[in-house]
């Protein structure tokens, strides 16, 4: 894995609802040296809530109430935030690392505070993850270049990779879960709907669409949410949820994970406790080492 290194930090949180909030803010009050990858808008989830009733310390207020204090807070404690996305998170031995556009940030602990998917998985999509599907337009578009790719977006912040991939292949079918898309270029088609299927044996060879075949070379997926289990490999689920004990850790050395992503209640106060329990078992962790 190449990529400029930005030295090895104390903890690497990844996820920016309220259980990354909780831990980047006592990472920063314990003066670790993190990095600290999420949204810009911090949370999805929080600006799309309505009323806000059982957190305390904010009488009734709404998603955007809470995500400007949560963003205010940040600022005020001078904490920055990396806004690519992850889509891989390799094991390094003794740490864990990630490659975003050319950066390669490594950290001694990880934390995971990723929330949890709200797309379903195809059927195919990971068994053939690194064969032809891809969830990172920036790292292999290169390699459909002239070729026919699908892209499945769940999102309209990620049409700035869908014009980067239409500069590249000489065919790109865009199947959107939302109405609006906007880009128009002659070789691209777009449609609105989930493919069922993507199929292949040791390669991508088609997509399925309202019971229609569609030969394709490649099929990028760009969503809000990566699976835990297909963002760091070994990491052991239980009913869809990231398996943790107490502590918040896994069954991974070094690795915690914080929030919904853990299972329920999906309740922002109990993200948040985690959030803040797990870097104190990080702290933990870290004396050990």
């Amino acid at each position: 894995m190449e990529g400029e290194w930005q030295g090895m930090y104390d903890v690497m949180i990844i996820g920016s609802g309220p259980a990354g909030i909780s831990a980047a803010l006592t990472a920063k009050n314990r003066n670790l040296e993190f990095c600290w990858f999420g949204s810009k808008g911090l949370s999805a989830k929080i600006e799309k809530a309505g009323q806000v009733g059982n957190y305390p310390g904010l009488i009734q207020v709404t998603g955007l109430e809470m995500r400007d204090i949560f963003q205010q807070q940040v600022e005020e404690a001078g904490i920055s935030l990396v806004t690519e996305q992850i889509s891989s998170i390799y094991p390094m031995g003794n740490s864990y690392a990630v490659n975003v556009k050319g950066e390669m940030y490594e950290a001694k602990s990880l934390l995971l505070a990723i929330g949890m998917e709200t797309t379903k998985t195809i059927l195919g999509e990971e068994r053939l993850l690194g064969r032809g599907v891809s969830y990172c337009a920036t790292c292999d578009g290169f390699l459909y270049k002239g070729k026919r790719i699908a892209v499945v977006c769940t999102n309209p912040q990620f049409e700035e990779e869908i014009a980067f991939l239409a500069d590249l292949a000489d065919e790109v079918t865009v199947f959107t879960t939302y109405r609006g898309f906007c880009l128009e270029r002659g070789n691209i088609h777009a449609s609105i709907g989930y493919p069922s299927e993507i199929k292949g044996e040791k390669q991508v060879e088609a997509l399925v669409f309202q019971g229609m075949e569609i030969p394709v070379d490649g099929v990028f997926c760009l969503k809000d949410s990566v699976s835990p289990s297909v963002l760091l490999k070994g990491l052991e689920m239980k009913d869809g949820h990231i398996r943790v004990d107490r502590a918040q850790q896994t069954n991974l050395k070094g690795c915690f994970a914080a929030g919904d992503c853990t299972g329920r209640p999906y309740q922002y106060a109990k993200a948040v406790g985690e959030g803040n329990v797990a870097l104190h078992s990080i702290l933990d962790y870290l004396k050990e080492q």
